[in-house]
């Protein structure tokens, strides 16, 4: 069906005759709007409820009853076709009920086609007007300096309500379906299902929501997306998309190779600032970054009847002997899920199992979770009394600022480094060597350290980790346990260079940009471009952490800040 809204023609000058007209189609139209709909179920006898239950019982019942009888003949030898009355009987309401029920799940296509004829009857001309009105009534008033509000539904209160001026209904049949998404009678969710068309379903979905809140989403785009690639994807019951800019910092020298690195924000400064950073660990020679440890982790808790019966388990689990049958059952799960160890917490008689996995290119939480469930299950047998609780306990742990991800690791594990000159240092940075030793000491180490941080001994980690995640399509979340960093700098060669690196134990990623030349999974080496993707955040926030922290020291974060920063302009308005 065309969802694109009609263009209402210039009103004519209107003489009595033409007012009759109107007043006379304005009043049919209204009649028409306010019938109810003709319905499928109205041509049946009862109530749609009892009789669905009357024929579903006796579809059954009589199934029942045949197979039984049936069941009978052939222990007695007896022709199956041989039939009396009674089995007779029960055919034919076999049959009938059959088609009743496969006519009862076909009545919301029946009364869509009823529907549409009954639009597609209506005259072109009144039909013309009424969209004219409605544009007229959502629009702003010709003497108001204001948007006039919507009569709100019947059971809502009435409130202020400004609308979109450009709803994206298309046809009287989708404002009946606004009306009864909003009554409750269709859930939104379903509308993708029940219409077939993304687009159409999101616009619908979209002015219902307007109409419910009162509240105006007209800053929120909606034209200009696929919303076909996101169904069964990501992100049920969409109303629109959001806008991010996407920069490009770099290159990014690192490990002799060149990278330019996408970063989605809408924070001033921080492209350009990561952007100096490259330029100055690429005047030094670049960037080194090494990957310590890659396994992604998940702790199911269970539960025994005794804490002597969930340290037998615990044992178990930990004995060298037991890990290579544990690895058979816990790989069969995927082709790139390989188990690398098992660690156990037990509080009381409850016991945290931590699983630790490699997970090729992907990010690997859905690998690792049907990993753990085969083993549990394989766990059943010989610890019957074992109740599984839940297939996280939260010792993984996930999208959670915790210690042990911290100390042990999660996702991939990495350090980069880089030695930046004193020329580089005072010419590209503005600032002095001492100057950067001081600065992180009391701001990334002592600082964190007073304010009890967790992972956070960094200068703004988290701003190029976020801004990665997103511009590659990570998991924004999972921001929390990535931007783990340690900052540390220290004066080097007679106090004239400076070493500068950064430690993230936990950075948790898997590709699927093809910018950095690391999409998909690597045939030769799986695992490999998500590995190298892990590098290049590490190799980013080294050179944000850089230029932050020669900002900082040389004074001038603030008046930058106050320059790129300070944008006036409505960015809702600019995306739509």
């Amino acid at each position: 069906m065309d969802v694109q809204r009609r263009h209402p023609k210039p009103p004519r000058p209107l003489t009595e005759n033409h007012h009759h007209h109107r007043r006379k189609s304005s009043s049919a139209v209204d009649r028409r709007t306010l019938s109810p709909t003709p319905k499928a179920s109205d041509a049946l006898p009862l109530p749609l409820y009892l009789t669905n239950g009357i024929f579903f019982t006796l579809f059954f019942s009589v199934a029942y009853y045949l197979l039984h009888r049936w069941r009978d003949k052939i222990r007695t030898s007896t022709p199956l076709h041989v039939v009396n009355l009674s089995e007779i009987a029960a055919i034919v309401s076999l049959i009938a009920s059959f088609i009743y029920l496969l006519g009862f799940f076909g009545i919301d296509f029946v009364q869509s086609f009823i529907a549409r004829a009954s639009h597609d009857a209506w005259d072109v001309d009144e039909a013309e007007r009424f969209i004219l009105d409605e544009d007229r009534r959502r629009g702003p008033c010709p003497a108001a300096p204001v948007d006039c509000s919507i009569p709100p539904v019947s059971a809502i209160a009435p409130v202020p309500k400004l609308m979109d001026p450009s709803p994206a209904l298309s046809s009287e049949e989708d404002e009946e379906i606004v009306k009864s998404v909003v009554s409750g009678t269709i859930p939104s969710y379903s509308l993708e299902s029940k219409l077939g068309d993304c687009y159409r379903a999101v616009s619908i979905r979209r002015e219902a929501v307007q109409r419910v809140t009162g509240r105006s989403l007209l800053g929120l785009p909606l034209d200009g997306f696929d919303y076909g690639a996101i169904l069964g994807q990501c992100c049920e019951m969409p109303i629109g998309y959001v806008q991010i800019p996407v920069g490009i910092a770099g290159p990014l020298l690192l490990n002799g190779y060149e990278y330019s690195v996408p970063m989605a924000t809408t924070e001033g400064c921080l492209v350009a600032s990561t952007n100096r950073g490259c330029k100055a660990m690429h005047a030094s020679g670049g960037a080194t970054s090494i990957i310590l440890k890659d396994g992604m982790t998940r702790a199911p808790v269970v539960r025994f009847p005794t804490a002597k019966r969930a340290s037998e388990l615990k044992f178990f689990l930990e004995d060298p002997l037991n890990f290579d049958t544990l690895a058979v059952v816990f790989n069969k799960s995927s082709r790139f899920a390989r188990l690398q160890g098992i660690q156990c917490s037990i509080v009381g008689k409850n016991l945290y199992i931590r699983f630790s996995c490699s997970t090729g290119d992907a990010m690997g939480m859905n690998m690792v979770s049907k990993g753990v469930q085969n083993v549990l299950d394989f766990l059943q047998n010989d610890f019957p009394d074992m109740d599984v609780i839940g297939i996280s306990g939260n010792f993984c742990s996930d999208k959670k600022a915790a210690a042990v991800n911290w100390i042990e690791g999660r996702g991939k594990s990495v350090v980069c480094e880089a030695t930046i000159t004193e020329e580089v240092v005072r010419k590209v940075l503005k600032t002095t060597v001492p100057a950067l030793v001081e600065l992180n000491m009391l701001k990334n180490l002592a600082g964190s350290a007073v304010a009890g941080a967790l992972g956070g001994f960094n200068a703004h980690a988290a701003n190029i980790v976020s801004a990665i995640f997103i511009a590659t399509g990570q998991d924004p979340a999972q921001n929390i346990e990535s931007s783990h960093c340690i900052t540390m700098m220290e004066a080097i060669n007679d106090g004239k260079d400076l070493h500068v690196s950064v430690s993230m134990p936990s950075i948790e990623v898997g590709t699927v940009l093809n910018l950095l030349g690391v999409k998909g999974a690597s045939k030769e080496s799986p695992g490999s471009n998500s590995r190298l993707l892990a590098t290049i955040v590490a190799g980013s926030v080294l050179a944000g952490e850089l230029s932050l922290m020669s900002a900082i020291a040389a004074g001038q974060l603030v008046k930058s800040h106050m320059r790129y920063n300070r944008s006036s302009r409505d960015v809702s308005k600019v995306a739509s």
